[in-house]
């Protein structure tokens, strides 16, 4: 008798791995020591660089026992671990996106550093289309002044909170809202 590719995948898979929980801070530290060739082989999976590879499992190690007080004891230890992984690989991902995009920037501009803040300089300003500005100007004024300080003037959410005398979560539903709004009158 043969056996198919499906079937032989089959018998070649692992078998689960038991959940790890640690219940204290010392058994999270023996928890950690034993998920680090997990994490390695992990990490050399994401990064595809041994040596970045070692720095992620470090960054990993390192946050997983700063911030030990908020693993719940009992929880699956490997999957807040391998969170914290995946949340160090995503950190340093865009890390990297803005390095090389400022590398860029200098490159094509030396002096690029030393220019002042483009925030409030006229030649930097947002220019809507004719047809934008009026469809954005006809939304109720709590939306549009949201979707101006955030979207236009690139304020953040708590700094647009302060400006308007509004919470933050009000900010936040008026922008996705206004957002929504402003959609439905440009498809319009």
């Amino acid at each position: 008798m043969s056996l198919t590719s499906h079937q032989v995948d089959r018998s070649i898979r692992r078998p689960p791995r038991p959940v790890l929980a640690a219940q204290d801070v010392p058994s999270l530290r023996a928890g950690l020591v034993t998920l680090v060739p997990e994490l390695r082989g992990r990490a050399l999976r994401l990064a595809a660089n041994a040596a970045l590879a070692d720095d992620m499992v470090q960054d990993t190690i390192e946050r997983a026992l700063r911030f030990a007080d908020q693993y719940e004891p009992g929880t699956n230890l490997r999957a807040w671990v391998f969170q914290i992984l995946f949340s160090v690989f995503i950190t340093r991902y865009r890390r990297q996106r803005r390095e090389r995009n400022a590398l860029r920037i200098l490159s094509t501009d030396p002096c690029a550093w030393t220019i002042p803040p483009a925030n409030g300089s006229p030649e930097h300003e947002v220019r809507l289309t004719l047809s934008t500005k009026e469809k954005l100007d006809a939304l109720p004024d709590g939306f549009r002044s949201v979707i101006v300080l955030v979207d236009l003037q690139e304020r953040s959410y708590r700094e647009a909170a302060v400006e308007l005398g509004l919470p933050l979560g009000t900010v936040m539903s008026r922008l996705h809202r206004g957002r929504k709004l402003l959609a439905a009158q440009l498809a319009a």
